[in-house]
């Protein structure tokens, strides 16, 4: 991933640590569709996927020797589990309650707030210590869906404030005018413009051309490459993960699936280009959307000041092939950030440590 030179890194914004004040613990929570990450006010950072899974019976229990199991290890043995992926498009999913019964939407409400906990968990509050977060959401979530999100809170945070993810970002690197983040995570692609002031409804917008989009793409062109073949989606997403690029040249990508039980290799390089390609044109005409928009006196700073975070920044080549794109448009200048896993995190908790006491939602 090509990299540009910035005035300062991306370390030096990083919140720094410190002990909670007035028994207070400061979390930020980025609350993703595939993967939740949390930074803390004592200095834990951590990160696991969005899977909660509970055993399926009395045979699963004996066998797992819990009642609940989280991120990797819930994937590693979903055989035996009731698997929830409790957030979809970066809410929770079914928060709406459309399409869904009232067991699937308190199913995965209840999965929610066990991951919610499990993340406060992994960053080791002192007992009795108060806990204040900041828990990022797309940016053009409604206001049912943040509702559900504090609702999941409910038990396990003493206060929330809840932020929109791509804000986050650029807060928590400080950058707070003349710049558009563009947060591309796995359910959502959500963009906004910072103009130094806090963003308003017209200067952010949420895409569904995200990390779950491209799995999709990808496995109908692995599909077509290697027609015979047994795979899942899971594998797809575990070689996106891996080897995603848009780049005109590449290392090849060699897969190896099972035809008729037989490990087979393929060459599925041309295929992941092509489907990782298709996320650049929605963004770049998002981008326009918010230029094109803004007060004509700044539009020309914020074009070029463009910075792609979230788990899709990772794609190799993706900054340059959107500053190319954006040609087309008047230019643009484009850059990823150098910690996608915690950029959101990180600006939570920095919001966090500047939140006003009556911003803060009490819970309890």
């Amino acid at each position: 991933m090509t990299q540009k030179n910035n005035t300062a890194s991306e370390s030096e914004h990083r919140p720094r640590f410190r002990a909670g004040e007035e028994g207070i613990l400061y979390v930020g929570i980025d609350l993703g569709t595939s993967r939740t990450s949390i930074s803390a006010s004592n200095g834990v950072r951590e990160t696991i996927a969005s899977v909660v899974g509970y055993p399926k019976d009395v045979v699963s229990r004996k066998f797992l020797q819990k009642d609940v199991l989280f991120g990797e290890e819930a994937l590693e043995n979903r055989l035996a589990l009731n698997l929830f992926r409790p957030l979809e498009d970066g809410v929770i999913k079914y928060s709406d309650g459309s399409g869904a019964s009232q067991e699937e939407v308190d199913g995965n409400l209840e999965a929610a707030r066990a991951l919610i906990q499990h993340a406060i968990e992994l960053a080791s509050p002192e007992p009795g210590q108060l806990v204040y977060g900041v828990i990022g959401c797309p940016a053009q979530a409604s206001i049912h869906n943040k509702q559900s999100i504090i609702e999941a809170a409910r038990d396990v945070l003493d206060s929330v404030v809840i932020c929109s993810e791509p804000f986050s970002v650029a807060y928590g690197l400080e950058r707070l005018h003349d710049c558009l983040v563009i947060d591309i995570g796995a359910g959502t692609t959500d963009l906004c413009r910072m103009k130094g002031a806090m963003p308003d409804e017209e200067d952010q917008l949420t895409l569904t051309v995200a990390g779950d989009f491209l799995d999709e793409q990808l496995f109908e062109l692995f599909k077509a490459r290697c027609p015979d073949a047994s795979f899942t989606k899971n594998m797809v997403r575990q070689v996106k993960e891996k080897h995603a690029f848009v780049t005109e040249a590449a290392e090849p990508v060699l897969v190896t699936f099972p035809v008729r039980g037989k490990p087979v290799q393929f060459d599925v390089t041309a295929e992941m280009r092509k489907g990782c390609r298709r996320i650049i044109e929605p963004i770049v005409e998002a981008v326009d959307k918010l230029v094109s928009t803004f007060d004509p006196e700044f539009q020309e700073r914020m074009r070029k000041n463009v910075l792609i975070a979230g788990g899709g920044s990772r794609i190799h080549g993706l900054d340059r092939a959107v500053e190319e794109a954006l040609q087309a448009y008047g230019g643009g200048g484009v850059r990823c950030v150098q910690e996608p896993v915690y950029s959101g995190a990180n600006g939570a908790l920095k919001i966090a440590y500047d939140m006003p006491t009556e911003a803060w939602e009490q819970l309890r």
